[in-house]
Formats: C-alpha cells, sequence, structure tokens
C-alpha cells in the first residue's frame, strides 16, 4: 500500500512523533464497530503501519486487554519504528468485565497506577509507554498530586515518554475545565480530545491555550461518528451494540444528532467540489490546519476507509477562503437552533 505522503508531527515540546494520522485500534479491539475477528484486525493495522501510519492509540480497557496484545501480535516487530499510546485510571484488574459500554470504577492511586503500567507492558511486549493517557479524568483525578508525582516519576525512570489526559466520555462543558486544568496547572504534554467540523467546543477553547503551552492535542471523532464520511444517512438505524446508539436511541434525538447533522453536511458540499477531496478527508484536514494538533484518529474499519483517509495529509490542503467560511458556518450553528447541552 505504501506511504510515502504521510507526514509527522512532534507532541508539545518532546521528542515523541507522531503520525499526523492516526490509528484508533479500539476499532479492531471490540466488537462496536463491526470487526468480530482477530485476523481481521491484525491485517488492518499491518496496512495501517504500510499506509505510514505509525502512531497507534490504545487502552488497557479495549476488548478486556486486546488492544494492547494485537498490536504487539500484529507490529510487534516494527515497535522502535511506531508510536504507541495507551490509557489508564479504570480499575481493570477487578472489573474487567461490563454491560455494553457503562463506565468501569477508576483507581487513579500511584500503586494502582503503577501495577497498570506494567500490566500494559507485558500486553504490548515492550519497555516503554510513548504516550501513556489518563483515561476519562475528572477534575478530582487531575486535582491529585500523588498522581502526577507519580507519572513524572515514571517519565525520569524512562517507562513512559509523555503523558495527559484523554478527556471523555462525552462532550460538555466540563471537559473545558479538565482540559484547561491539565494544561495550565500541570503542565501535560498532550491532551486528547473531541473535535470535528460539526462539534467544535472543546477546540475553540482549549487550542490556544495548547500553543502557549506549547502542548498538543490529538483528535478522535474526526468524522462526527460518521456524519462526515458518507457512513451514515437519514436511513441509518442503529443497534444497541453500535457505539452511536445511545445517541439515536430517542426519535429526538435521532432529529438533533442525525437529521440536523446530516442538513449541516449538506452545507459543506463546497469542499469536494472540484477540489479532489472526498468530504473524509476534507474534515481530516480541517483539523490538521490547527498547529497545536498532532495527530487525528479516524475511525478505521476498512482498507478502503484507511488508504482514504492515510492520503489526507498529501492532499492540498483547505484554502484561508475555505476555513473562513467553515468559522462562519460554526459560529452560526449552520443555519440551525443551537443544541442543547450534552449531559457529562
Amino acid at each position: 500500500m505504501g506511504g510515502p505522503s504521510m507526514r509527522y508531527r512532534n507532541i508539545g515540546t518532546t521528542d515523541v512523533t507522531v503520525s499526523e494520522i492516526g490509528f484508533g485500534v479500539w476499532t479492531v479491539a471490540t466488537t462496536w464497530w463491526g470487526i468480530t475477528e482477530e485476523a481481521v484486525g491484525v491485517r488492518l493495522l499491518q496496512q495501517a503501519y504500510e499506509a505510514g501510519i505509525t502512531f497507534f492509540d490504545t487502552a488497557d480497557t479495549y476488548g478486556n486487554g486486546l488492544g494492547e496484545t494485537i498490536l504487539a501480535k500484529a507490529l510487534g516487530p516494527q515497535r522502535r519504528r511506531l508510536t504507541i499510546g495507551t490509557k489508564f485510571g479504570y480499575d481493570v484488574s477487578h472489573h474487567n468485565a461490563r454491560r455494553g459500554h457503562e463506565e468501569l470504577p477508576q483507581d487513579w492511586r500511584p500503586d494502582y497506577v503503577r501495577s497498570a503500567l506494567e500490566e500494559s507492558l507485558r500486553r504490548l511486549q515492550t519497555d516503554v509507554i510513548d504516550l501513556y493517557q489518563l483515561h476519562n479524568p475528572r477534575l478530582d483525578a487531575l486535582q491529585r498530586d500523588d498522581l502526577f508525582a507519580t507519572l513524572e516519576t515514571l517519565k525520569q525512570e524512562g517507562k513512559i515518554r509523555a503523558y495527559g489526559p484523554a478527556l471523555g466520555p462525552a462532550i460538555a462543558p466540563r471537559q473545558i475545565e479538565e482540559g484547561a486544568y491539565a494544561i495550565t496547572h500541570r503542565g501535560v504534554d498532550v491532551v486528547y480530545i473531541i473535535y470535528n467540523l460539526l462539534e467544535q467546543m472543546l477546540g475553540e477553547a482549549l487550542f490556544a491555550m495548547g500553543r502557549r503551552r506549547p502542548c498538543s492535542f490529538l483528535i478522535r471523532v474526526p468524522h462526527a461518528s460518521g456524519l462526515l464520511d458518507g457512513s451514515v444517512t437519514e436511513q441509518t438505524s442503529f443497534t444497541e451494540q453500535d457505539h452511536r446508539y445511545h445517541r439515536v436511541s430517542t426519535e429526538e434525538r435521532k432529529r438533533q444528532w442525525q437529521i440536523d447533522g446530516l442538513r449541516k453536511v449538506r452545507q459543506l458540499a463546497f469542499l469536494t467540489e472540484q477540489t479532489g477531496r472526498t468530504l473524509g478527508q476534507a474534515a481530516l484536514q480541517f483539523i490538521l490546519a490547527e498547529p497545536s494538533v498532532a495527530s487525528v484518529l479516524p475511525n478505521i474499519t476498512t482498507e478502503e476507509a484507511l488508504r482514504e483517509f492515510a492520503a489526507a495529509p498529501d492532499l492540498t490542503g483547505l484554502t484561508p477562503d475555505e476555513l473562513m467560511r467553515l468559522r462562519d458556518l460554526a459560529a452560526h450553528e449552520f443555519g440551525l437552533p443551537a443544541p442543547a447541552a450534552q449531559a457529562s
């Protein structure tokens, strides 16, 4: 497949380098995305590396450890050419079974952090984690001095190279406070957020802080859960196993997210008309136009999507006029009523 078009950026002031397009391993380590065979996931990870992707982000919770072991299985021989991010904070040692997408209890005590790290190192078959991320921390976790003293010690010991929070699980004003605290009070290297053409709240609030620090950002859900890559239409329905089910499980939610979202998408046709790019590629280029963003992690579930998304950095970027038009659309909610704040 080849990857000469890929580009790379550094995390903050560290020497950790990531590919501009990263691979979120949760698509191949859980069943939420339709991939149920490990062999399929292994091959997709290998194809991603062949396409120039060197940043792979996972977590100890994905597939009860599969999110880490599958990386070692697929790309173990390439370890020194990869940048691996994983996450900690959920007590997977005592609560490794959960229903659907419910959150597990969290444990931020230094002893547990060290234990979780050692388990991740074992599953990944490596001696260092490049990006070690707090998994959906709340403000009280970010305020723990003992937690961040432990992370600094682990850095000094050479067991991790950079750290920061992966904010979640839902977009909410609360995450602005969490992200701002992590950047200004903890001096983190990286913050992982949801940001896309249709959901710009967190980026608008945090990017300027990151540029001043400097702190880098990782971006997930760049295609607004399928609205921006053509995989969701007005006729699309979701089962309880699908990660998007909670957003459309009532008719009102379907109208607000799916129907209104697609009305917004129809106003983005200028990004693809005679430009040589797909909407999915334009959505990635929009995010990569922000200098504090280090890597964007689209949900990759097929070789076709992989090929499309991996090619985005090599295409002509969005013009200043296009970016200005996009900012204006977002500032005016694409002409639709402003959505109600989402619950945390």
